[in-house]
């Protein structure tokens, strides 16, 4: 686990820092994604990406840990995760207006290509190995990107 910790040190500092600033950034347009169809949705689920980076980093650090732990706290993250993304996702689908839904299927695509990985990894990590944790890595990198995508839209898109 020596190997990994620098990249989940790096994963949780990010995923904080841009949670954070995601507070802030939603609080400054309030009314206006509060006022638009499927926005706060988005803005949580931008949220949760963070939070379950945040949380499987944070888990992947507890020193000691046997295998089982490991995978077993990535799988339930993931699970959750998938489960919340997936119900913000279709809840966001049906309130959009007709002509922007494929936007939201493109959305939902990607957020259930940052989430399932973390489930896999889990049941790899629980069966297999810790190599795993090799399917964390581009849930990682798709979560931020995906979160940084609604981020950007609740920040800077509603106020064109």
């Amino acid at each position: 686990m020596l190997d990994w910790s620098g990249f989940f040190e790096a994963e949780v500092g990010a995923s904080a820092a841009l949670a954070g600033l995601l507070f802030v950034g939603v609080s400054l347009n309030m009314s206006r994604i509060l006022a638009l169809k499927g926005l706060a949705d988005r803005a949580l689920e931008a949220l949760v990406l963070l939070v379950v980076i945040l949380l499987i980093a944070s888990l992947q650090l507890v020193p000691g840990q046997p295998q089982l732990a490991l995978g077993s706290e990535t799988l339930l993250v993931g699970v959750v995760a998938w489960a919340v993304v997936t119900r913000l996702e279709l809840r966001s689908l049906r309130a959009a207006d007709k002509q922007y839904h494929r936007l939201y299927v493109n959305n939902m695509i990607v957020g259930q290509i940052a989430v399932i990985p973390y489930i896999v990894g889990g049941l790899t990590i629980i069966v297999l190995s810790s190599d795993g944790l090799y399917l964390v890595v581009p849930a990682m990198l798709v979560s931020f990107t995906d979160a940084i995508l609604d981020a950007w839209v609740l920040l800077v898109e509603i106020n064109r």
